[in-house]
């Protein structure tokens, strides 16, 4: 299980599943039971997954799962001992089976199990401000600082040395030794991802977490979504200026600068030592190397290799860049 803080209700046969989910068009398929959903890379096979984009055909060839979700046009990019369940809408359907699992991920309402820090087991640990509110199920390591009218709703492991400013919430985050969050960051929250269908938009379940790796900073203003299938990830010594959004499932290297109001679209892989300027945005499912200095302003829109320096929009090699606008 990517996160540790939602309950998994299953097993559940497949064929219940699929009942569940109003998909008829499968039979014959074995008893199978199904322990949890999870993405390609990560599956095993006890688990269902899901293939619906030729971007993930790596992924799709070296599966472990028993089961995907699927259509014709990709079905024979998957393992002959993976079980292919052909389905109209594959996004939908998993959607339906993640809210089976995990019918608590769903939605974000405000965590009515929190209290006032002075009445819980952290008051003599934590020196803290006015107004800081804890939730069940958090863990706080030693010589920490909470500023005032600070929310850590339940679900939160913070490591030692770490400073959380004002007017902070946190969730289903954790947070690895001497990292700074400044004030109003939001930290572990759901991620925009839902799907339109028929004149209605159907949100989809965020099962994974926020995690911080140890020496980072997390400048003010800063939204961190946590991941659906997989967990958004900050790697070490990592700086996030302010007003910085980071989108669901996205893994941000280490030793990263990036400046103010740059955002991330979903599920993109960040490599280390990149620097980024302010206002630039990276669009979703993209790898950026290594290495790589991306201008402000720029938008991003394709795979970046390592060591690459770009600029504008798109975004392109900055010789290249530079030449068209003296052109111009």
């Amino acid at each position: 299980m990517i996160n540790p803080f939602f309950l998994n209700t299953g097993p559940y046969y497949i064929d219940s599943l699929l009942k569940e989910c109003n998909i008829n068009n499968n039979k014959n398929l074995p008893k199978i039971l199904v322990f949890d959903v999870k993405d390609l890379s990560t599956a095993t096979s006890k688990d269902i997954t899901f293939y619906h984009s030729i971007k993930y055909k790596e992924y799709a060839n070296s599966t472990k799962a028993s089961l995907c979700l699927t259509n014709d046009k990709l079905k024979n990019h998957l393992p002959d001992k993976c079980i292919k369940i052909i389905v109209d809408n594959v996004l939908l359907t998993l959607a339906n089976i993640t809210k089976i699992f995990y019918p608590d991920s769903i939605c974000d309402d405000f965590d009515k199990s929190v209290n006032e820090i002075s009445k819980t087991a952290f008051k003599d640990k934590v020196t803290y401000g006015h107004n800081v509110l804890i939730g069940t199920s958090v863990e706080i390591g030693r010589n920490c600082k909470i500023g005032h009218n600070t929310i850590i709703e339940k679900n939160v492991k913070i490591g030692d040395n770490c400073s959380i400013g004002s007017n902070v919430i946190i969730r289903n985050t954790i947070i690895k030794p001497n990292v700074h969050i400044l004030d109003g960051c939001i930290i572990g929250k759901k991620g925009f991802g839902f799907f339109p269908n028929n004149l209605r938009n159907i949100r989809y379940p965020h099962i994974g977490i926020v995690i911080i790796e140890e020496n980072c900073e997390i400048g003010s203003g800063c939204t961190i979504d946590r991941g659906s299938l997989s967990n958004t990830i900050i790697g070490k010594n990592t700086f996030l200026d302010n007003q910085i959004h980071i989108g669901h499932n996205n893994k941000i290297g280490e030793n990263c600068i990036i400046a103010g109001q740059v955002g991330f679209a979903g599920s993109s892989t960040i490599g280390n030592n990149v620097m980024i300027g302010g206002q630039a945005g990276i669009s979703g499912h993209l790898k950026i190397g290594n290495f790589v200095q991306i201008g402000g302003g720029s938008g991003v829109l394709d795979n970046v290799p390592d060591k690459s320096k770009l600029m504008g929009y798109p975004a392109k090699n900055i010789r290249e860049f530079i030449k068209n606008k003296n052109d111009t």
